[in-house]
């Protein structure tokens, strides 16, 4: 089968259509015909060599998936072939999804939502699945509530927006100017734009000096510390981030607040929550391009360095079955 092989740490570059072995499934796995993928920032950070002591080279990443299954190993219960399916491969732990066929456990696959394409069902797994961890599993947000969401326009930002509309939130979110009009055609109340407005004087002026009750990072830098400053009494902050410097947080202790960090995890359930919500219409996706798997290294430069469009915004699908 053809797979797009990391040879290397770093550039684009280091990416390779080969022809690797055909896996093939073990106990309770299923192999699937990949018909999509998509980008995130996750995949270029693994390139780049971020995440090097857990990631041995030769390497096939990608951390989504949506396509069909074709064979059934030994102890396989709830799919049978021809299933169309959509999951995040194991992360860190295995081939990932830049290839033609992905081995995984019937434990962290879901049935594809019927009423979208491969392409768009590949643009949820990791990261509407980590919207969902983040509002749902550890915010436990409430109808009525409020929600900052850093980074808007992202491929985790669209989809946080979405589902805080869902959950009866009100919602803001910063973003640059280009952006806004959209992000509140899909639910954001109020857009700041962060590139000509302090957004914690801005929130708190939104918000009659009371502060909001989520705030979801999505960029890192000073957020955890200067999010805190626009906490409600008993607020929380949710980041899926890591933290690159020391965090100053007297504020966030004399808000009693609650801070959340979240590597998403895999599971089935995670991925029928999210089918719900997209065959009732309430968590639409956002595929914005759509590249070849041979054009791999043009949709990680896209994504890293906005190399042609610096006001791209949403998620990049990856083509590759027919």
């Amino acid at each position: 089968m053809k797979a797009a092989v990391l040879k290397g740490f770093g550039p684009v570059e280091n990416f390779e259509i080969l022809d690797v072995p055909l896996p093939r499934p073990g106990f309770g796995e299923v192999l699937v015909k990949v018909m999509a993928s998509s980008v995130n920032p996750l995949d270029y950070q693994v390139r780049r060599g971020d995440y090097q002591n857990e990631v041995k080279l030769p390497v096939v990443t990608g951390h989504d998936i949506s396509g069909v299954i074709v064979e059934l190993g030994e102890g396989v219960i709830n799919f049978k072939i021809g299933d169309e399916v959509y999951y995040t491969p194991e992360i860190f732990n295995g081939q990932g999804s830049y290839a033609e066929y992905h081995c995984a456990n019937e434990s962290i696959i879901g049935i594809k939502p019927w009423n979208v394409s491969h392409l768009e069902a590949a643009t949820f797994p990791l990261a509407a699945g980590t919207a969902w961890e983040m509002l749902y599993s550890r915010a436990q947000l409430k109808i009525n509530q409020s929600v900052l969401v850093h980074g808007g326009a992202g491929g985790v930002g669209v989809y946080t927006i979405q589902m805080a509309r869902a959950m009866g939130a009100i919602v803001y979110s910063t973003a640059r100017k280009v952006h806004h009009e959209f992000l509140k055609s899909l639910g954001a109340d109020y857009t700041i734009d962060y590139e000509k407005e302090d957004y914690t004087a801005a929130i708190l002026k939104l918000t009659a000096g009371k502060g909001v009750d989520v705030v979801i990072d999505t960029l890192g830098g000073n957020t955890l510390s200067d999010s805190a400053v626009i906490l409600a009494q008993m607020g929380q902050v949710v980041s899926l981030v890591d933290i690159e410097k020391p965090q100053n947080l007297i504020h966030a202790w004399g808000k009693n607040a609650t801070y959340h960090f979240v590597f998403t995890r895999q599971n089935r359930n995670k991925l029928d929550e999210l089918t719900k919500l997209i065959e009732s219409g309430k968590l639409k996706p956002v595929l914005n391009r759509v590249f070849a798997l041979p054009e791999i290294a043009q949709a990680h430069s896209l994504l890293e360095f906005k190399q042609g469009d610096r006001d791209f915004y949403g998620k990049i699908g990856i083509e590759i079955g027919k």
